[in-house]
This record gives structure tokens, C-alpha cells and sequence, in this order.
């Protein structure tokens, strides 16, 4: 069953399915809401800058050349040095979904790569039009050139928007500014035909050797889902390394397998309907992530068997 979310929540939107995914439709992707002053000015010169710039990427004429990148050559390169090692499970739950809707992937996190290369499954096995966000931590990749530089050839500046005051060594003082980001991301899951965000419930990466553990889900994921409803998938993804010339090079010298399971669609009706407050919120970032261990109970029995 289907989420379903007030009919003023949904942008009137006429979507042709037999279309190629980069078309001049890619450039309705809602409204992005602007930072206050108060907001914008606790960053720094140069995470402003880096802001201004990763923003006007992610919009108009320029999103639709990047994600066109994203397609070709991001996508193509992630298919060259997967294909002998990719496993796709579910790919009728992605099918099933609407395109007219934002669509939240949340996914668990043990690779660098994750979702670059859920993101080029998509592109590969579907034709609807979509662009794609992935919020990410600002501390590196919006502080300084390596950072930007890494967004642009790792993720064709998708890796948006930025968050400062959370995770690992989180900068408090820009609380505010995470605050904006948050109603940005927001807005990007409430509205704006074939917006994909990727999103981790655990909040950071899982470092432990067993692909089968979980880190605590953390009530971010909640919070946005309660705040915009979006269609929701589970994803579990195994496999995958954090040495890029190791999990290249296993591609043809016989790598673990890369193995991406899609769930079916999360019904989050009675969720929806919940008090607005921090206990519902991390009562929905559990609840993804038990679909998400499911898919990974049942990569174990296809493993084991």
C-alpha cells in the first residue's frame, strides 16, 4: 500500500513514461526556498561560496547538463567497473513507484560508493525522468577546492545540500545554516517531478566487517519523512569496498559480489498521521531501517544458499 499525502502537496505534473530521462522537464524541480541572512552568514567566505556555487549547479539548464553527465559518463563509468560484479534484486518495487513524486531512497552505509552506484542502476534500468540529490556533510566537501573537486567528478555536484552541525565533530555554530538545509531538502522531497534523494538513516558509515549489522537509525530520516511524505524505498547494498583500485580491479579478478536488493515502497499512512514530535521520528527512522535489515536477511539466505 501506497503512502498517500494531501492532493495540495502534490505539484500538478504531466509526466510522458516513455520519455528519455534528460529532457527539458528536468528542469522542474520545485522551488528552492533562500537562507536568511542570519542563516547564510554563520558560514564561512569560502563554504559560502561553495554553497552559491554547488547551488546554481543543482538548478535550472545546469542541472539538466549534469545530470546528463551523471547518466553518460558517471553511470557509464560505474557500469565498465562493476558489470562482471553487479547483482540488482527488486527492481519491480522501483518500477511500481510514481514518477510524477519525489522519491526518498534510504540505504544502509558501508561504502564510499553507495549511492553512486545505486544511482547508476537507476539510470540503467529506468526511463522516467529524474535528478538526483544526495545531502552530505559540508565539513569537507564544502570547505575547501578538494571538496568541491571531489563533488564534481565523484558526483556531478549532486552532493547537495550541505549539512555542518551534525555527525562526527559537528560544527555547532552553524546550526542555523543546517537548519535551511534541511527545509531545502525538504522541499526537494515534497515536490518536483523525478527528484531522487539518497539518504543513509544510520547517519554515518558502518565500519563494521559484518555486512549485516546496523548502526541505530537515527530520527533525521524521520523528521523528513514526516515533514514531506515522499515515496519511500529500502535499500540494502553489499559488496561494495572503500578502495577504489581494489574494487575496480575486482571487477575482473573475481571481487565480491556487489549486491543491491530494492524493497517495496514503504506504507507510512499511520506514521503520517502521528504528534509531530521527536519520538515519531525516530519511531519512522526504525522502521526504514527494520526494511532495510529485512533486505539484508534476505541477500544472507540468497548468499547462503
Amino acid at each position: 500500500m501506497s503512502t498517500q499525502i494531501p492532493k495540495s502537496k502534490i505539484r500538478e505534473t504531466v509526466v510522458n513514461q516513455n520519455s528519455a530521462d534528460i529532457e527539458h522537464w528536468t528542469l522542474d524541480i520545485g522551488p528552492f526556498p533562500e537562507p536568511t541572512p542570519e542563516e547564510f552568514n554563520v558560514l564561512s567566505s569560502f563554504e559560502q561560496f561553495s554553497f552559491h556555487l554547488v547551488s546554481r549547479m543543482n538548478r535550472g539548464n545546469w542541472k539538466r547538463f549534469w545530470t546528463w553527465c551523471q547518466k553518460v559518463f558517471g553511470a557509464g563509468w560505474i557500469h565498465f567497473a562493476t558489470y562482471n560484479l553487479m547483482r540488482v534484486y527488486g527492481l519491480e518495487n522501483v518500477h511500481a513507484l510514481s514518477p510524477e513524486r519525489p522519491i526518498l531512497l534510504v540505504a544502509n552505509h558501508r561504502s564510499f560508493f553507495d549511492m553512486y552506484t545505486v544511482s547508476t542502476v537507476l539510470f540503467r534500468n529506468t526511463k522516467w525522468r529524474k535528478q538526483l540529490f544526495f545531502p552530505v556533510r559540508g565539513r569537507f566537501f564544502y570547505q575547501g577546492p578538494l571538496g568541491l573537486f571531489v563533488n564534481l567528478v565523484m558526483g556531478w555536484w549532486s552532493m547537495y545540500p550541505p549539512f555542518f552541525a551534525s555527525g562526527e565533530k559537528p560544527l555547532i555554530e552553524k546550526r542555523a545554516f543546517d537548519k535551511y538545509s534541511f527545509a531545502l531538502l525538504a522541499s526537494l522531497c515534497r515536490e518536483g517531478a523525478g527528484n531522487v534523494i539518497g539518504f543513509h538513516p544510520e547517519g554515518t558509515r558502518n565500519k563494521s566487517f559484518d555486512p549485516y549489522s546496523f548502526l541505530p537509525a537515527q530520527p533525521g530520516v524521520g523528521k523528513l519523512i514526516k515533514d514531506a511524505a515522499p515515496q519511500v524505498i529500502p535499500v540494502f547494498i553489499a559488496g561494495l569496498g572503500n578502495d577504489l583500485p581494489k574494487q575496480v580491479l575486482g571487477n575482473w579478478t573475481g571481487g565480491e559480489k556487489i549486491r543491491i536488493h530494492f524493497g517495496p515502497q514503504l506504507d507510512l499512512t499511520d506514521y503520517l498521521l502521528r504528534k509531530d514530535q521527536a519520538r515519531t521520528y525516530l519511531e519512522i527512522s526504525r522502521f526504514a531501517m527494520s526494511k532495510i535489515a529485512e533486505l539484508g536477511e534476505q541477500d544472507r539466505r540468497l548468499n547462503s544458499a
